[in-house]
């Protein structure tokens, strides 16, 4: 067999494997798609079709009109942008001093927040949820948002601190030179140049607290404080699933992710070395 046909063997079966792989990946996506559009019975029904034989929003309806779901996503919001908020700030002052000050505890304390993201978070659960009652916290945003912050921040340090690595000294010492802070070094020239990196560290934080389920459904116990992970499985009943109303939910559950990753496509494309020199 000569070497053009293996080759183009080769890239033959990649691009199958490539089709298969991405069948694969999307027929779930498909499927929650056309549940969505799908009254209950007719999710039921045999065979099944993926395209609905009468197509309905009254899914849609019964999820946008029902206070309580609405409620779901106003919980999953608030806590979500409130713990991305919190962590990009603290990850941020932190990174800095990493990155740029040389002190003893330097080491230990680099080894100590990588050795965090070794330690599996369902060990956690029932220490927090005795401190979270003794203060008073259960059952409230905060503690969500604290429980999170202990999770989010020690990896949005590690991630910002190597962004602000690949950065050149020679910026903050230009700026000193010029009567520039601290403070002005970090905020007016290292955290705009570093927006790719904050962008992703941003996204990872904000897909960490909305897809989160375990410590959501232990640390709350009111409808006016589940969020939307809590609220599409609160439709599985003893009896009957609400398959379509939970597709529905997946669907509106998923757009803030798609927005963000739509939005956030322009900020992977330059390099952070790049973005410096060009500044």
């Amino acid at each position: 067999m000569k070497k053009s046909t293996k080759m183009r063997l080769t890239k033959i079966l990649m691009e199958l494997g490539l089709l298969v792989g991405l069948v694969y990946a999307l027929f779930p996506v498909v499927w929650m798609i056309s549940c969505a559009f799908k009254s209950n019975t007719e999710v039921f029904t045999v065979p099944q079709r993926i395209i609905p034989r009468n197509i309905t929003f009254e899914a849609f309806t019964s999820v946008l009109t029902d206070t309580t779901k609405l409620r779901y996503f106003l919980n999953s919001y608030v806590i979500a942008l409130t713990t991305t908020a919190i962590t990009l700030f603290v990850a941020i002052l932190a990174a800095y001093a990493l990155s740029r000050y040389d002190f003893k505890a330097k080491k230990p304390l680099n080894a100590f927040i990588i050795i965090t993201q070794a330690v599996p978070p369902i060990t956690l659960l029932i220490p927090y949820f005795g401190m979270l009652v003794l203060f008073g916290l259960y059952d409230s945003y905060w503690a969500l948002i604290v429980t999170y912050l202990v999770f989010t921040l020690p990896y949005a340090t590690i991630m910002i601190t190597g962004y602000i690595n690949t950065l050149p000294k020679d910026l903050d010492e230009a700026v000193a030179i010029d009567g520039g802070s601290t403070w002005c070094v970090l905020w007016r020239v290292l955290v705009p140049i570093a927006k790719p990196g904050l962008v992703a560290t941003a996204i990872y934080t904000f897909l960490q607290c909305w897809n989160e389920y375990l410590f959501a459904l232990c640390l709350t116990k009111s409808g006016e404080m589940r969020t939307v992970p809590i609220g599409i499985q609160l439709l599985m009943g003893q009896i009957t699933y609400s398959w379509n109303e939970m597709m529905a939910m997946s669907i509106l559950g998923s757009i803030p992710i798609i927005i963000l990753f739509v939005f956030a496509q322009n900020y992977f494309i330059a390099g952070l070395s790049a973005g410096a020199i060009k500044s």
